[in-house]
């Protein structure tokens, strides 16, 4: 009784982030400019992850500034706001998101871009604008998940290669970062933050907040250009990474 007492108090807490966040997005966001926004946006990221009492920790060197493309495995609904945490950067998501009530109003003002998942034009397009903003002039920093799901963080699924492709047409670097939930106290693996399966949004949250401490552990590697490589290639490799640093926080 007293763990769920707590958490519905967190669980408030957080519903007054997101509408405090939305308002800022609304009334601020037209008259600042990037850097206003992006120190913001951490800022915002930042005390969410504290509110659900989640611990951040970071090893390897998150970056500071484009073109570059970000690639991550794929847990939680919170991935988002576990990297904008860390790091300025902008999201290529399923286009369900944008229509979800205020999260999709906050995605959007992050200028994320939306891909429909099932439809090979769309890929097609998306691809073609994530190359545009990785323009070597752009400073952009793009994030994908490129398992194209969420899993449970103790492997990483089979990544597509299409993304990828942006990267190799913009002449922009890869940097990959692996995704892991713990329990804060022990070190040991966490599921209560996984959207997996039959998970709801609404069950996910409470089952993270009804937890016991948390921890997000973020281990990035070393960016890297194709060097040659074809997408698949580099998908492959980009997968070999992410796996290789998830098994070393084993």
């Amino acid at each position: 009784m007293t763990r769920n007492f707590f958490a519905m108090i967190r669980l408030t807490r957080v519903g007054l982030h997101l509408i405090r966040g939305l308002w800022i997005v609304n009334r601020h966001f037209p008259k600042w400019h990037p850097h206003q926004k992006s120190e913001h946006i951490q800022a915002w990221a930042r005390s969410s992850l504290a509110l659900l009492r989640i611990d951040l920790k970071v090893h390897g060197s998150p970056p500071t500034k484009g073109p570059l493309l970000l690639v991550a495995n794929h847990v939680s609904w919170l991935d988002i706001v576990v990297l904008l945490a860390s790091c300025p950067c902008r999201f290529v998501s399923k286009s369900e998101i944008g229509q979800w009530p205020v999260v999709g109003t906050l995605t959007r003002a992050l200028d994320t871009l939306f891909i429909t998942r099932s439809s090979r034009r769309d890929a097609l397009r998306v691809v073609h604008q994530m190359a545009e903003k990785l323009h070597a002039d752009s400073g952009m920093v793009l994030a994908i998940f490129p398992e194209g799901t969420t899993s449970n963080g103790l492997q990483v699924l089979p990544f597509h290669a299409n993304l990828f492709q942006a990267a190799i047409s913009a002449n922009a670097p890869v940097q990959t970062v692996a995704l892991r939930f713990e329990d804060a106290a022990s070190g040991q693996h966490s599921l209560a933050a996984c959207y997996i399966d039959d998970d709801t949004f609404l069950g996910s949250m409470w089952r993270t907040l009804t937890a016991p401490q948390q921890r997000v552990v973020l281990s990035f590697g070393l960016s890297q250009h194709g060097a040659g490589r074809n997408r698949q290639a580099w998908a492959a490799d980009a997968h070999a990474e992410v796996t290789g640093m998830l098994r070393a926080r084993v």
